[in-house]
Parts: C-alpha cells; structure tokens; sequence
C-alpha cells in the first residue's frame, strides 16, 4: 500500500483471529517504530513485547477483571501485546549534556524556550516521541495486513512491569494489542463523523 492507503485504511481493531505473527514481522514493525522523531535524539522509547498466549495472558489478568475477560474475550486473542515504555530521566539527562545544557548560538530560540530543563517544558516530550512511534507501529501494522489496537491501561502496572523486569523509571504509555483482524463491529464513536479539514484548519490567524 502507499501511504495514503495506509492512513485511511488504519484503524483500531477489536477482534482477532487465532493465528500467530511471524516473529520476523513483529521486529520490522519494532524496527520501522525506531525511527520515531525524537528530542534531542533521545530515543526514549522501550517496547516490552509479549508473545503467545503464556505471555500475553499474564498482561491481561493483571490489567483487566475476570469479568470483562469472560465477556469480551475478542481483543484477548490477539497473538501480540506490545507495551511502549518512556523514561523521563533520559531526557533529563540528555539535556544536561554540554551540547543541550548551553544555548546553541545555532539555534538562539532554544534558551527562551527553556529546552535545557526538560522539567520547564510546556510539554512532555517523552510521551510525545513514544507515541510518535507507537504510531508508526499501528501505521506498519496497517501496511502489513495485520490489525492494531492501542488502548490505555485501565489499572496500575507496577507490578506486572516490575515481574516483568523493567527497569524502574519507566513508564507505560498504554499498550497495543497486535493480530490478524477477524470480523469486527465498529467502534460507536465513529457515529460522530470526522470533521471536515476546513473546521479543523486555521490559516493566518483562528
């Protein structure tokens, strides 16, 4: 597909087939989603992946209730669950090295605008690159025929990541939920139409 197939065909998938990914095609979407813009290059970003039911199955019991597990068990099929983690205090690091800590005479906006303190930034750029390449991830998901569904995680994750092994410091985004799509409903949100681009775009001034 070209890329404007691809972006009108994305979107998020609640039903999956009971069928593997080859492992090979998970690492190319893993792969495409490091080239993610980031922040002074930081590359901030970290994707615990889980693989197989005997993985996967351990994510779903400690973020959901058995009782929407016997109720919706559609999504609980997907083969793949990857989980995009951010570290806050690699920014903070990268920013204190010589070539963020002064103001770049190539760059004179970067003092004013306080880049050199990530704690000053009007917003988190962490968050905003690791969900650059959680995009990228449900964009090369899309191109490869396989459905996606990124949603947030609805209790606290603290102890799954850390029986998991993660490093302490980072902190999940939500999760995506990777597989070949089965029949699906759509969603009801989509009732409400997209918006026309000339409510949505302001050219000069609002």
């Amino acid at each position: 597909m070209d890329l404007d197939q691809v972006i009108a065909r994305r979107r998020m998938v609640r039903n999956f087939a009971d069928r593997a990914v080859p492992p090979e095609l998970v690492d190319r979407l893993l792969e495409r989603a490091t080239h993610a813009p980031s922040a002074g290059f930081t590359q901030g970003w970290a994707f615990l992946v889980l693989e197989g039911p005997g993985q996967t199955a351990v994510f779903w019991e400690a973020t959901s209730d058995r009782e929407w597990r016997q109720a919706d068990p559609a999504v609980m099929r997907a083969p793949v669950v990857v989980i995009p983690l951010t570290c806050p205090g690699n920014y903070f690091d990268r920013y204190a090295e010589p070539d963020k800590a002064q103001p770049d005479q190539a760059q004179p906006d970067q003092a004013a605008a306080g880049l050199g303190d990530p704690r000053s930034w009007a917003v988190p750029y962490w968050l905003v690159d690791a969900a650059f390449a959680t995009m990228l991830i449900l964009l090369g998901a899309t191109d490869a025929g396989l459905g996606a569904l990124f949603f947030r995680l609805h209790r606290s994750t603290e102890e799954l990541l850390g029986g998991l092994g993660v490093p302490e410091g980072w902190v999940p985004i939500g999760a995506i939920a990777l597989g070949w799509p089965a029949p699906d409903r759509a969603s009801p949100s989509l009732a409400r139409g997209r918006r026309p681009l000339d409510e949505v775009v302001h050219r000069g001034r609002w």
